[in-house]
């Protein structure tokens, strides 16, 4: 099985060669500040005992899941602690493939890479449903595209790349699809603190054994590099879950689980509110440059991405590698994410630069 290098490395591995100041819209690492319980629970863990710095349980530290459980309404044995949402949604979609219920998979286009790059390395087929111009995911069209080969249904809310969040009533309807083919839902909500709508709904809030939901405190807290996930399993799904994460991984960082521990136990909600303030701030900034560009562009409801379209400048690598050289800004090819938005951009706001970025764009297609 041959594997692509994902255009993610290839943009920022052009941008750092670059011979001017690039402004990195790349990648989605929050640049704000992470909270101060978690620095504290670092600096406290260096000094324990040496027991402290062996392997933790492989499922995750106990108190972490009891925290997870009882933040979600869920039972801690549904709980495991992985590397990040990425080995999160791994564990989802070989579960729900490894149920031999089918070995399709199907996917909103656009959609962000990953997803079907796992559905390929895992041995299933893709299937894409087009979301809306605002990125919203009709459970009509995943209904008709839905089989009795359909294994997994995977989504993504808020969504990245286009910032859409779903109502309660798709995720409903999306649960039920799943139900209706003996499917499982696998839905991942790692921006769920980043809803700017307040029309965010997790999948947990709906009782049933056919979804999984995926998470990590990777965007949250502003720790991408920590790389704490976790997935919620129905009871029955989640033993050999475990068993696929201790194969994979053993277990994961001790540290890093103590620290996000002590960090969701001493955070008060305001953290949260203020990144979100600034995020909408940003917002604001960057699709006022991009009216100035006459550009079309997708205004988010949650997660930190902004997709736009420039007349006659489709959203190809070549384009891209063509903005960072000219324009000293880089986005991601809007290729990348599937045949629908293939003509875009899309940016992530999560760099202080987002005012002197918009301003750079407006001037070069202004």
């Amino acid at each position: 099985m041959e594997y692509e290098t994902p255009l993610f490395f290839r943009v920022m591995q052009y941008a750092s060669r670059a011979e001017r100041d690039v402004i990195d819209m790349v990648s989605g690492n929050p640049d704000w500040e992470p909270p101060d319980a978690l620095r504290e629970g670092l600096h406290e863990y260096a000094d324990l005992e040496s027991a402290a710095f062996q392997y933790p349980p492989s499922e995750g530290l106990r108190e972490l899941r009891e925290e997870i459980a009882a933040r979600r309404g869920v039972d801690v044995e549904q709980v495991v602690v992985t590397n990040g949402a990425g080995e999160a949604n791994y564990l989802a979609m070989a579960r729900a493939l490894e149920r031999n219920r089918g070995d399709e998979v199907i996917l909103t286009d656009p959609v962000y890479p990953y997803y079907p790059g796992k559905t390929t390395m895992l041995g299933g087929t893709q299937c894409f449903v087009a979301t809306d111009d605002a990125g919203q995911i009709d459970p009509d069209a995943v209904r008709e595209a839905a089989s009795e080969q359909t294994g997994a249904i995977v989504v993504n809310t808020p969504n990245n790349p286009t910032g859409a969040v779903y109502p309660e009533d798709t995720m409903r309807e999306l649960v039920a699809i799943a139900e209706a083919y003996d499917a499982i839902l696998v839905s991942d909500e790692v921006y769920d603190h980043y809803d700017l709508s307040g029309q965010f709904a997790s999948a947990l809030a709906i009782d049933s054994d056919n979804r999984i939901v995926t998470n990590a405190f990777s965007k949250s807290l502003s720790i991408t590099g920590f790389r704490v996930g976790y997935a919620v399993f129905p009871p029955e799904l989640v033993e050999a879950a475990k068993s696929r994460h201790m194969l994979v991984n053993v277990a994961g960082s001790r540290p890093a689980q103590y620290a996000v521990f002590q960090a969701l136990q001493e955070t008060d909600p305001a953290y949260y509110e203020a990144n979100r303030e600034l995020l909408g701030e940003r917002v604001d900034t960057f699709t006022d440059a991009l009216e100035d560009a006459g550009a079309e562009y997708t205004r988010p409801d949650g997660a930190f991405y902004v997709m736009a379209r420039f007349e006659g400048y489709p959203g190809t690598l070549e384009n891209v590698f063509q903005l960072v050289d000219e324009a000293g800004v880089a986005g991601m090819p809007g290729e990348a994410f599937g045949d629908s938005r293939a003509d875009w951009l899309r940016f992530a706001l999560v760099t202080p630069r987002v005012e002197d970025a918009a301003d750079r764009l407006a001037q070069y297609f202004g």
